[in-house]
């Protein structure tokens, strides 16, 4: 996940949806230290993300960050990292 210019961003999550033609809701997750406390906090972020490899649940997706392809969604799927059980 670089921020400089010309670079795509690039995340790996679990899809928890694929109801959709053609799209798939993949929720990444990351880790963040709470300011306060400072324990880490698991904050979930989901992306609607172009899908053309026939994700199902449970598939743990890379996705990258593309055009806006339709209202909601900015995001494709790359390849399948790891085929759900």
């Amino acid at each position: 996940m670089t921020g400089e210019s010309g670079r795509r961003k690039v995340q790996e999550g679990l899809v928890t949806s694929d109801k959709m033609q053609k799209t798939a809701v993949v929720a990444v997750s990351r880790q963040v230290k709470h300011p306060t406390y400072g324990k880490y906090v698991r904050r979930t972020k989901k992306f609607l993300a172009q899908d053309d490899f026939d994700c199902g649940v449970g598939d743990l997706v890379r996705i990258i960050e593309t055009k806006p392809l339709s209202k909601l969604k900015r995001w494709r799927v790359v390849e399948i990292v790891k085929k759900a059980e």
